[in-house]
């Protein structure tokens, strides 16, 4: 009974097509850094998504590192100053 549940809810679905997934990746492998320059055009899905992973979890390390170095900037400055710095952030 839980296959034909399954097989009505693919049916009431829209299904990606390989042409839609392989134009995913492609778009997805220009906005990664490691991938954009490579030689070779041809990399496989499975990269494009381990770089895609490794580049989030960099992405998310730098943010962290900035907020700390923000914070201790902030409680390092005197009042005037992190007035203005609060106020450039919340522009």
């Amino acid at each position: 009974m839980s296959s034909r549940r399954s097989r009505s809810r693919q049916s009431g679905t829209s299904r990606i097509t390989d042409d839609q997934i392989n134009d995913l990746v492609s778009k997805l492998q220009q906005l990664l850094p490691e991938l954009r320059n490579s030689r070779s055009d041809k990399v496989s899905a499975a990269k494009v998504l381990q770089e895609t992973c490794s580049y989030i979890r960099n992405l998310h390390r730098e943010v962290d590192d900035l907020s700390e170095r923000l914070s201790e900037l902030l409680a390092t400055a005197d009042t005037a100053q992190a007035a203005i710095i609060r106020n450039l952030l919340m522009q």
